[in-house]
């Protein structure tokens, strides 16, 4: 049995062929697209544990397959590889939900090092469930919506679903905001300041019409983070294929 199926996705040949060979000889089951496209459908309709993303390449570059990519499956672990080094192509990978960003050129020792590391936080992540109830709110993520007592109903971003679905992953403790970065936005938190995460809940207890003076959903635990109310209760169905990061 292979260690885990990668999806390489990358439009010049000779560095597609290589990725693959250095994964196969470790011991990796290697899949491969030569444009955003096709890397995009296979990522899609196929299972694959992590995704090797090229940045630079036709139909439709690394960025746009990962806006969708993480719409769809947003706990799929994805690397991106590019030969632009600038540090705003970076932060705009790791915002839009990488879990990691190589450089070109790379050693095969260096992606293989990088690819087991994202592998191995991935397997430690809760796994999330697909719908919640929560302070008489009913949480559904697969569709990202939530259902009021009254009946209304109000959509959640895809960020805002990414952060309670680590929530309700959670129950029961606080999670500080520096997890909350480098799981949901997979951030290194020693660089972002935590305004982030204070602002994203902010939004989502609007959505979730928390009062933010008294909030009954999303609770502050002093010193220490976010938790979700403690009658919080998950669905009792599978889990969603997707989670946080």
């Amino acid at each position: 049995m292979p260690l885990a199926k990668v999806l390489v996705v990358e439009d010049d040949a000779a560095i597609r062929r290589g990725l693959c060979d250095a994964l196969r000889i470790t011991g990796y089951a290697p899949s491969e697209a030569c444009d955003g496209q096709t890397g995009l459908k296979l990522a899609l309709e196929g299972e694959f544990d992590l995704v090797l993303l090229d940045v630079l390449m036709p139909k439709l570059d690394g960025f746009g397959v990962l806006i969708q990519l993480r719409a769809a499956k947003p706990t799929l672990p994805v690397i991106m590889l590019t030969a632009k080094g600038e540090e705003s192509d970076r932060i705009k990978g790791l915002k839009g939900g990488a879990d990691d960003y190589v450089v070109k050129p790379f050693s095969a020792s260096e992606l293989l090092a990088r690819v087991e590391a994202v592998l191995r936080r991935s397997a430690e992540r809760p796994r999330a469930r697909t719908k919640a109830t929560v302070a008489g709110r009913t949480i559904d993520l697969e569709r990202r919506e939530v259902l009021h007592a009254d009946g209304t109903r109000e959509l959640l971003s895809q960020r805002e679903s990414d952060v309670l679905s680590y929530l309700i992953a959670n129950p029961g403790r606080a999670v500080s905001r520096d997890e909350l970065l480098q799981r949901v936005w997979g951030l290194d938190p020693r660089g972002v300041q935590t305004r982030t995460v204070d602002m994203a809940v902010a939004r989502l207890r609007e959505v979730l019409r928390d009062d933010p003076a008294e909030p009954c959903v999303i609770v502050t635990v002093r010193a220490r983070g976010y938790m979700l109310a403690s009658d919080s209760t998950p669905d009792s169905g599978a889990p969603s294929t997707g989670a946080a990061q």
